[in-house]
């Protein structure tokens, strides 16, 4: 794997987004690609999905990427792209704990390469509640790191009427403000969520830098065949074997990197350094 190229010194990338991102992604990619990133003077990339929910997500988490993009592409005449899309659930593991997954994508049209950085941890806050009073919305909000992290106030967790909600709440009198609006006679309670835009959240904002180290890690890496950027792992394969027994063990044996564009494979063992795992790790020696 060759790393040692700097293929898009001083070009530009469009970066398509309206929540504040290029200020984590913009720096790295400059520093270590020397790319210069711009962002759209008018792009409204809620039009792809929002976490409030009043417009859906224009396909899978990926796909909405790509049409960011390619807008984005299109209204500035470059041939970079980027775009980043953040999605929010149940930890795999362990359920109730909140789980991030952010994903950017870079799409270079010249060569016809799309290569994706990725994080996903529960290093998040993202959580709702219903609430009813101030008060009691005012503790959700603190608990989840108000006022330097946002929220948003709905009628109901499920509505999606704009005018039943208010979101990018990060000053009290407005949470105040927005709890005792959409309190009625007839509502007693109303719903309090973390607002989970970039911009209103900087917990978001770190695994967003995080998935872009990992995007510049792949670009970085090069097909020892054709040369293209994005020579990544697409495989773990495990059965790295016991240091004591012999048998093979969950820890990973080696890496499989496949090429972009002409499709080269390669089987990288070893990749941790160790050529035989813990006992300790064993399913034999620790049934």
């Amino acid at each position: 794997m060759k790393k040692n190229k700097n293929i898009y010194l001083n070009q530009k990338a469009i970066l398509a987004t309206m929540h504040k991102k290029e200020q984590v992604i913009a720096p790295i990619l400059k520093q270590e690609l020397g790319i210069e990133v711009a962002v759209p003077e008018q792009l409204d990339t809620d039009v792809f999905g929002t976490f409030s929910n009043d417009v859906e997500r224009a396909g899978d988490q990926l796909e909405a990427a790509q049409k960011k993009v390619e807008t984005a592409m299109l209204q500035s005449g470059l041939n970079i792209g980027l775009a980043s899309e953040g999605s929010f659930g149940s930890h795999p593991i362990i359920p109730f704990m909140p789980f991030n997954r952010e994903l950017i994508l870079f799409v270079d049209k010249d060569r016809d390469l799309e290569v994706t950085g990725l994080t996903a941890n529960g290093n998040t806050n993202y959580a709702g509640k219903i609430v009813e009073s101030y008060e009691d919305a005012y503790e959700f909000a603190l608990a989840q790191g108000f006022p330097d992290h946002g929220v948003i106030v709905k009628a109901t967790e499920d509505t999606t009427n704009r005018k039943e909600m208010e979101k990018g709440i990060i000053e009290a009198d407005h949470l105040k403000r927005a709890v005792s609006r959409l309190l009625t006679s007839s509502r007693k309670s109303v719903f309090i969520q973390t607002d989970m835009r970039a911009m209103f959240n900087p917990t978001r904002m770190k695994n967003i830098e995080l998935a872009t180290l990992d995007l510049v890690k792949k670009l970085q890496s090069f097909c020892p065949v054709c040369t293209t950027p994005g020579y990544e792992v697409i495989e773990y394969k495990k059965g790295l074997e016991c240091a004591y027994c012999g048998n093979p063990t969950e820890a990973v044996r080696s890496h499989l990197y496949k090429c972009k564009n002409c499709t080269h494979e390669e089987e990288i063992l070893f990749p941790s350094g160790k050529e035989y795992a813990d006992p300790a790790r064993c399913n034999w020696c620790n049934p």
